[in-house]
């Protein structure tokens, strides 16, 4: 499922615009992206943690030319799912 397929898909399921729809996910995004920029993590209790953690700097192989290359340190998101949606999943 695509950006605009999930759109459509909460605009029939709460019976609102698509322009409703589209101005709640675009908000739903950018909070969720505001918290974790501040360091904090979003949960949603039954369906998921979202977090940053960060990842340790590194060395890699340059797959083209087997060169070794350093891998520099950096924060990354991360999704955990909840219960409710692991569940759900492995139905």
């Amino acid at each position: 499922m695509n950006k605009e397929q999930l759109i459509d898909n909460i605009a029939s399921d709460a019976k609102i615009t698509k322009v409703a729809a589209r101005a709640a996910l675009e908000s739903f995004i950018e909070s969720v992206t505001r918290s974790l920029r501040k360091g904090d993590k979003v949960s949603l209790v039954g369906f998921g943690t979202f977090s940053v953690s960060k990842r340790n700097a590194r060395s890699g192989r340059n797959p083209k030319t087997g060169a070794s290359i350093n891998i520099p340190a950096k924060l990354v998101a991360r999704f955990k799912a909840g219960k409710a949606l692991s569940d759900a999943v492995n139905r």
